[in-house]
């Protein structure tokens, strides 16, 4: 993943000392939360597909494609 995030996008991706993944919000610095669980401790592939399907939604409700 990029360093520097696209303006349009809110999440991405940092690995941790363990050798694990997390997917942050890049506003606030703290991970991401799906249904209330933090999203850290992940292996690098699924890490990649949640910050993809966390920013396409994220875009499409900026755009007001979702309710």
């Amino acid at each position: 993943m990029a360093e520097n995030p696209k303006p349009d996008n809110r999440y991405d991706m940092r690995s941790e000392g363990d050798g694990t993944w997390t997917v942050y919000d890049i506003f606030t610095g703290f991970p991401a939360e799906v249904n209330g669980v933090a999203q850290d401790h992940l292996d690098m592939e699924i890490a990649d597909d949640l910050v993809d399907l966390l920013n396409a939604e994220y875009i499409a409700r900026r755009e007001g494609k979702t309710h």
